[in-house]
């Protein structure tokens, strides 16, 4: 697989938003409708909101690159935790939220998820952060098995409105090893 890793730029908003409604669907639970989903990605993963991402100075976005075409991305979000369930439960303070981490489904089992996974814990080491965390539905057992094998583990839980439902998130969180260097920003 011929692919990189790098930072995503303005210019990647809209691709960025392709490849959300193509790979958010895969996360949600059987029962989720498809209108519960369409809303989160028209509230939440549009081209406008990936434009409004990329301009944040606390977010950074990282884009699994292959030839052109994204195939991936996480978002990293540098601020306190809002949600309280969240904020009791992170025992590993200054912490980063990876509040995204999806890979195209043609890409799954080819190791561009552990890819990107490291690169977003790399991404973490420049903020200061002891410690990176994530939520997950509780009914995705493939992306906790995931979460699990790359270092996190269960901190709590929090509830999660998609759409029209309220879905049940495990928060999940580890330790930022301070002994990696730095994503390069290439």
């Amino acid at each position: 697989m011929t692919h990189t890793i790098r930072k995503a730029t303005a210019d990647d908003a809209g691709p960025l938003a392709a490849l959300a409604a193509v790979t958010f669907p895969l996360a949600c639970p059987p029962s989720s409708s498809p209108e519960d989903i369409a809303a989160h990605v028209a509230n939440t993963l549009s081209e406008i909101h990936f434009r409004n991402y990329l301009a944040d100075p606390e977010v950074t976005i990282l884009v699994i690159d292959d030839t052109g075409a994204l195939r991936g991305y996480s978002l990293l979000e540098n601020r306190p935790a809002q949600d309280p369930d969240v904020a009791s439960a992170l025992t590993l303070l200054p912490s980063i939220e990876l509040s995204k981490c999806y890979v195209h489904p043609d890409y799954h089992g080819l190791g561009a998820a552990t890819e990107l996974m490291r690169a977003s814990i790399q991404a973490g080491t420049e903020t200061g952060a002891a410690g990176i965390w994530l939520g997950v539905n509780s009914q995705n057992a493939r992306a906790i098995r995931f979460y699990e094998k790359s270092g996190f583990s269960k901190a709590g839980s929090r509830s999660f409105r998609l759409g029209t439902t309220i879905e049940h998130d495990f928060v999940l969180e580890r330790a930022i090893p301070q002994s990696l260097q730095p994503f390069s920003r290439g």
